[in-house]
């Protein structure tokens, strides 16, 4: 399993390389998606405190929205995007209102949008798969599908 971690990683990093947008367009793009401000965001931390999905994301969603700022490359090769379950709990803790889950999947639907997948069953298991929590395997499906 942690061999499939560690290609999937890879492969993300060499979708990005193939998105072929520079930051300034990506963050541009991920404000037309999303209908949010990346730059509203202040670093209080109160989303990723709340967050329940925080422990496993390669960056904590305050972290996520502080990359985007500084038009950082690497929060597109980061997990975040995938793992953030759209519970709306950082929107709800967020004292400027940003909608960070609108945020996620903005940043997904890039992804997406060129045709790029980030979770891939085909390349686990039947017994992987029947170990997946149910709903882990529907938001997959969701967010392949769009």
């Amino acid at each position: 399993m942690e061999e499939t971690v560690t290609k999937t990683k890879q492969s993300t990093q060499d979708e990005f390389d193939l998105l072929e947008m520079s930051m300034d367009e990506i963050v541009d793009k991920v404000e037309e998606l999303s209908g949010e401000n990346v730059f509203d965001c202040y670093q209080c931390g109160m989303c990723s405190a709340g967050c329940p999905m925080a422990e496993e994301m390669d960056l904590l969603p305050n972290q996520v929205l502080h990359a985007l700022q500084v038009k950082d490359p690497e929060v597109m090769s980061a997990n975040s995007m995938w793992i953030c379950a759209s519970c709306y709990t950082c929107q709800v803790r967020c004292p400027k209102g940003v909608d960070l889950a609108k945020v996620m999947e903005a940043m997904r639907q890039i992804y997406l949008r060129k045709r790029m997948d980030h979770v891939s069953l085909d390349g686990l298991s039947h017994r992987e798969i029947r170990r997946l929590p149910q709903i882990a395997v529907v938001a997959s499906f969701r967010k392949k599908t769009g």
